[in-house]
This record gives structure tokens, sequence and C-alpha cells, in this order.
């Protein structure tokens, strides 16, 4: 399981409250060190960690929140970053100290719908007391746990973490499922250019394979200039095909108009991010004006090449089907937006492979609050291309949308 499917669980608290302690006891293994200094974490530790009868998660640990000096608040902001990211949050007190530095992580829970556990850390020297309990209890801690290195007993810990880590953080809907069933045959179009990794496929290639398999279905892969031969060798019909949205042109010449054709990115884009909002939102390219400043979100991070597909190739095309001049900015990974999102006409999201969910959501909920349009990479690739409708009508079918994508 990659770690975009896996649940991420975040240790918060102040410095040497012992968090660095606790995700050890957790890992079983000594992955953050452990110091009587306060502050010794600075960037948050993150370790894949297997819970017996639950399965992987993604276990991170952050700065104290408490922190000080200019070196210090940035740690506080990364920390207060990785609220974002979690499905399930751990908030370590110690000494029944519980204050402003507390409330402050739990509101940034509450604003993110992070549900959280709290572990009393340092029993052998102060036990929980009954009006520290029942602030946590106030405050909406689904748990309050107890914890001393002295005598660790991790499994209470653990069979919280499984009570109460959300379902959806966990739970794997299939990508095609709602378009496939068994013996269907699906063909995938792969080109293999400068941009695809060495020996390998790139993810949301894999993963389409992999649930074809799993939906018990047939799952042919082809290169973009094979197309044409193989379907008039075999006369074989596929029930649906998805091609790498930067060969669209071709593979809709290619693909008979009654066979339904998608992409990758826009697989991605119905299975992990809002569907609805990048309908309505896409059509947004046709009335982008000069000056109009266009976000990209690319949500990993991998060399740019010199036709990169963010940084190059969309621009490029939304600048030629606009014909405005226009301003891209291109973010990697989950970094932080420059500037208000206000600031932009226009937020275009990658698929979304290496993140959770729940991450891409959160990515894209500040923009569909301020009533900014977004859209996906495929999705925008499609539309400047023209073949959009053809391109999301399998999902847009699927989702029942009142959007008027047409």
């Amino acid at each position: 399981m990659g770690r975009e499917r896996r649940p991420h669980i975040g240790i918060f608290g102040r410095r040497n409250n012992g968090k660095s302690t606790l995700i050890n006891f957790l890992a079983g293994q000594d992955i953050a060190i452990v110091s009587d200094v306060a502050g010794t974490t600075t960037d948050p530790v993150k370790k894949s960690f297997e819970i017996t009868g639950f399965g992987p998660v993604i276990l991170i640990d952050t700065a104290g929140i408490d922190d000080t000096g200019e070196l210090g608040k940035k740690r506080i902001t990364k920390t207060n970053q990785i609220i974002k990211i979690i499905d399930l949050a751990v908030l370590v007190i110690a000494q029944n100290t519980f204050g402003d530095f507390e409330l402050g992580l739990i509101d940034n829970f509450n604003k993110q719908n992070i549900p959280f556990i709290t572990i009393h850390n340092k029993e052998d020297i102060e036990i929980l007391n009954q009006q520290t309990t029942d602030l946590l209890k106030q405050y909406g801690s689904k748990d309050i746990l107890h914890f001393s290195n002295c005598k660790a007993n991790i499994e209470p810990i653990v069979k919280s973490i499984k009570i109460t880590i959300p379902e959806s953080a966990y739970t794997t809907p299939s990508l095609l499922g709602d378009l496939i069933s068994y013996g269907d045959i699906i063909l995938l179009i792969t080109p293999i250019d400068i941009e695809a990794p060495e020996g390998r496929l790139i993810l949301p290639q894999v993963q389409a394979i992999r649930d074809i398999l799993d939906n018990d279905a047939v799952c042919i892969v082809l290169k973009e200039r094979e197309v044409d031969a193989f379907l008039r060798k075999t006369g074989i019909k596929p029930k649906l095909v998805v091609t790498d949205s930067q060969v669209f042109l071709k593979a809709g010449a290619s693909i008979p108009s009654d066979i339904p054709l998608t992409s990758f990115s826009i697989m991605l884009a119905h299975f992990k991010g809002n569907f609805n909002a990048y309908l309505k939102g896409t059509p947004k390219i046709s009335e982008l004006v000069d000056g109009d400043k266009i976000i990209l979100l690319e949500s990993c991070t991998h060399h740019s090449s010199c036709d990169d597909i963010g940084r190059v190739k969309i621009p490029r095309w939304i600048s030629n089907f606009t014909g405005k001049k226009l301003e891209f900015v291109v973010i990697a990974g989950l970094d932080e937006i420059p500037g208000k999102i206000t600031d932009y006409a226009l937020l275009i999201q990658c698929g979304g492979c290496m993140i959770t969910p729940k991450q891409l959501g959160n990515r894209l909920q500040p923009a569909i609050d301020a009533g900014i349009p977004v859209t996906n990479y495929g999705m925008a690739i499609a539309y400047v291309q023209g073949i959009y409708n053809r391109a999301v009508a399998p999902f847009a079918k699927t989702e029942n949308s009142s959007i008027d994508y047409l």
C-alpha cells in the first residue's frame, strides 16, 4: 500500500512532553531523537507503522507547539501545517499542564475536522487529575489515556487509535469499479516519453492496473502508437479506455466514439477530488482575462523536464486556447499557497496520486470556499483540447451530477 492510501496520525504537544518517546514506543524502534533538552524535534518526522489487526499507518512526530525564537516560530508553522494532512491527532500532555498551547492545537484540530485522543505522559512523575480530565472531555478529546516509559504499555493506545480513526481514512473505494465488471476488457494507453520514470510506470497507471484486476476484468496496456494497429488486428472493442492526458488528441482520434474514453488524471479526480467542483470549475477557463493568475498544485516533487506537464505544457495549452496573457504559479508538494487564495482566478490540481483524499480535499477547500474555480490537470487538458465532454462523461454519469458539464 502506498503512503497516499495510509492513514496519517500526528503526535502533538509541548516540548519535552515525551512525543518522540511515544512515537518510538509505537513504532518499536528509535526513529525520533529523544533528549532531556527541550526542542530536540525540529522538522516533522514520518514513520510507517503496522498496527496489528488494523493495517499500515504513517506516524508523524512534530516540533513542540511552545517553541521559541525565530526558528521556533518556523517550527510551529510546520507543526500547524501537519494538521492539514492527518486523519487523527494524538495530543500529548504531561504533569496536568493544559492551557493556551493545547487549546490552540485543539482549535486547529476542530477547524480541520480532525478527531483527537489525549495521552497524559510521565505518569511516574505525576498522575492525571480529575480537573484536567474534565477539561479534556469538555474540549472534545475522544479518549484520555495514561502513559509512562517506565512501565510502557502501548496496547491501550493502539486500541484507542483503532476505535477513533475515521473509517474514511482507511477504506479504499475502487478507482473504476462503477464502470467495469467481471470479464470486461479495459485498454490503458501509457506513453513512454522523457517524463516517464526509468524502468517503471507512473503510480496512477499501476493503481489502475491493480484496480482492474481486483474487479476481475482484463487489462491491456499499450503505448499510444500501438493503439490503431492493435484495434485493427484484433477486432477487440474495449469496455473502457483510459489514456494519459497528454495524448488525449491521439487517443480521441484512435478510439471509436462509441467506446468510453477518459484519462488517469480524471480517474483520480473522481476517486479523491471534489468532482462536482471540478465539473463546475473547468469551463471557467474560457472566462480567463489578461493578467489573471493561475495556480497549479503539483502534490509531489520530481525533477522537472524541459517539457514538464505542469510548468510548461498546461500553461502553454491554456495560453494558446484563451489567447490571453496569463500568469502561472506552480507549487510542488504540500507547500503553502503564496499570497491570498483570492489572488488567483483559477486553481488547477494534479491527480494527487501521492497524497490522501483528505490532503487533497484540504488543498482545494480554501479555493472552493472563496468561490475560486478549481479544476484538475486532466480535465483542464481535455477542455482546451476539445475532448472534455467525452473525457468526463463516464464519471459524470456515475456521479449523477446536476452540473451541466456539456
